[in-house]
């Protein structure tokens, strides 16, 4: 088995390949492949092949997807460019005779009005249309989205958010990786779509809970308004777009799209996912 993991030199592409690893995937067997060139050196320090890896670049892809047997496709993280980027790793991935995509995609990314399901319902479309046989893991909201929060909400002792009573399911990120790897070491995955995401869905006021016992100080959730959100940010430096951006997830949160508790990821797994404490006390 020869495995390439594309997005190596990040957080999940790296964490995939810990697991593949733990889960008795010689190193030899696995190309890590990414953009930063000292992250790719630590990597091959480790035993496992690496090369440079860009998705905008498909001469890379093609270096990198040569004798390939599977592609572990760990979606890009450019929005508005993913759908190209990924067009490019197909293609190539088809070119090359790779014979196993693993995609990491987004929730109930086909029907859902996630901000950023888009551009992941596109991706597995052209999957499906390149006839390679596929599995699809649609990843939930990670818990270490949240780290910077912990920051904030030590210094203001609030949990502030336009997100209303929206719940969200998040797992942390080495959940999702152990995923990747158990699809890649068991049979029966050909063909499956996974919805995944964390065994408890939390709110605001949760969170509050939580980072009031992590932190050891009193926190407050502090609903806002889409609009005051907006000028909260605005005021705090941030640029249009990402302003958007925020409100607009924020709008999902509240609208349920993010609270999906299927178990799917805890039965690949084989255990529990990490409880949002302790996910964010790790990150």
């Amino acid at each position: 088995m020869s495995i390439v993991v594309t997005g190596a030199t990040g957080h999940l592409g790296a964490l995939i390949i810990d697991h593949l690893i733990s889960r008795g995937i010689a190193a030899t067997d696995i190309t890590g492949a990414g953009r930063n060139p000292e992250r790719l050196a630590t990597l091959a320090a480790t035993g496992v092949h690496t090369v440079r890896l860009d998705y905008s670049d498909p001469v890379s892809l093609a270096t990198a997807l040569t004798g390939a047997d599977t592609l572990v496709l760990v979606s890009g993280s450019e929005v508005g460019q993913r759908v190209q980027q990924h067009t490019n790793a197909i293609n190539a991935a088809k070119a090359a005779g790779v014979s196993r995509i693993v995609y990491t995609s987004a929730p109930r990314a086909d029907t859902s009005a996630l901000i950023l399901a888009p551009e992941h319902k596109a991706t597995e479309e052209l999957i499906r249309a390149a006839g390679i046989p596929f599995t699809i893991l649609r990843n939930g909201w990670y818990t270490e989205n949240y780290q910077n929060l912990v920051s904030v909400a030590r210094e203001t002792g609030t949990y502030l958010t336009s997100a209303g009573t929206g719940r969200v399911s998040s797992a942390s990120r080495t959940d999702y990786a152990e995923a990747v790897a158990a699809v890649l070491t068991s049979a029966g995955h050909e063909g499956k779509i996974y919805e995944l995401s964390g065994d408890v869905a939390w709110d605001g006021t949760e969170m509050a809970q939580t980072l009031t016992t992590l932190l050891d100080i009193p926190v407050v959730f502090t609903p806002v308004s889409p609009e005051q959100h907006a000028g909260i940010l605005q005021n705090a430096g941030l640029d249009a777009g990402t302003v958007g951006f925020v409100v607009a997830l924020d709008g999902n949160i509240r609208d349920g799209l993010l609270d999906g508790t299927s178990g799917e990821l805890a039965a690949l797994i084989g255990r529990p996912t990490t409880p949002l404490i302790d996910g964010l006390r790790a990150a």
